[in-house]
């Protein structure tokens, strides 16, 4: 299928279409899909088949170029302005994660810089070549910079999944954990379960095993026991969209586990690509929140888990403040506090 053992998106060329895993269906059934337009992605993104930051953004990028293909404008002008329309659709998909926009801005903006006698729809597949093979390279080399801070043989805790399945093979959050293990250290991962879509107990702690990193599954609230009982030496997570000023939006949860690790005197390191950072947002503030579908919470497994009528809160990220973070680790080293110059030298 793939040569990364996670890479959840990738460009089918036989079929000209846009290939995923299917994550709603591990870890049952390792499934792949295949898509050939912007509205399919649109609806592969919205119902989570594909999900994490890194990994929408890619697939975000192989939906310009659906759209490219698709479009019958002989115009220049024309087709440009039916790819700013599909950039428009799949940025509405999900507005939290930013690189899902930074993705479908670089192709529209690459385009728009070529010659006319350029072949735009060419161009547009080999730009999202491009944002798939860079998203590796950064993958990998937040791993390299990012296994100094995990201990030689410590228990990390993680939250939500930000592994090869939420980017284009490697993994954010779990790169510096598998270098790690990759260079012979014995590291152990606690997988919190990630209420309410448990992409930790589905995901993360699938990839873990299929790497053979011992890991072990705890629910969210047992967290807090965890630490006091000595048992995470360090926390590390992912994260959809950072503010200028270090505020990161993750899923849900992850405010709750910085709390928890500040109260513990644990470090509590986020793992992202420079593409994750949003200079334009000065603070978590700004950041928009994604509100998700009441039966997220109200079911589970297709079995109704609460009462008919009942109100719901279901966002699907909080905002971490940038003084409960330890480091953010990009692909150019890691960033300390104060945050903000060394953000602005990881945009490059």
């Amino acid at each position: 299928m793939v040569n990364e053992l996670f890479q959840p998106v990738w460009w089918d060329a036989s079929t000209g279409a846009l290939a995923l895993i299917d994550q709603r269906k591990l870890p049952g059934e390792l499934r792949t899909v295949t898509y050939t337009s912007v509205a399919e992605t649109v609806v592969a993104i919205r119902t989570m088949q594909v999900r994490g930051a890194p990994a929408i953004g890619c697939a975000a990028a192989y939906a310009m170029a659906l759209a490219a293909a698709a479009s019958t404008s002989p115009a220049r002008t024309d087709l440009l302005a039916d790819l700013a329309a599909a950039k428009q659709m799949l940025d509405d998909a999900r507005p939290t994660a930013i690189n899902l926009s930074w993705a479908t801005a670089r192709v529209l903006a690459h385009l728009t810089t070529l010659p006319a006698t350029a072949d735009l729809r060419a161009a547009a597949l080999a730009e999202a070549h491009a944002i798939l093979r860079e998203d590796q390279a950064m993958c990998r080399a937040i791993g390299a910079h990012g296994a100094a801070l995990i201990p030689a043989s410590g228990q990390v805790l993680t939250h939500c999944n930000a592994g090869g399945l939420a980017t284009s093979g490697y993994g954010t959050a779990l790169a510096p954990i598998r270098t790690a293990h990759e260079r012979g250290r014995a590291i152990h991962v606690l997988v919190d379960e990630t209420r309410p879509l448990l992409q930790g107990a589905r995901l993360t702690a699938w990839e873990l095993q299929r790497v053979g990193i011992d890991c072990t599954l705890i629910a969210d609230n047992m967290a807090a026991s965890m630490m006091r009982a000595g048992r995470v030496d360090c926390v590390i997570v992912g994260a959809d969209r950072v503010a200028a000023n270090g505020d990161v939006a993750n899923k849900i949860g992850t405010y709750g586990v910085a709390l928890l690790a500040r109260a513990h005197n644990i470090p509590f390191y986020v793992a992202i690509p420079s593409s994750t950072i949003d200079l334009h947002i000065a603070d978590g503030d700004a950041i928009p929140i994604e509100l998700r579908d009441a039966d997220e919470l109200t079911m589970l497994a297709g079995v109704r888990t609460a009462p008919i009528g009942v109100h719901v809160a279901n966002p699907a990220f909080d905002i971490t403040p940038h003084d409960l973070i330890t480091a953010i680790i990009t692909e150019h080293g890691i960033v300390r506090a104060p945050y903000a110059a060394g953000l602005r030298a990881a945009v490059r």
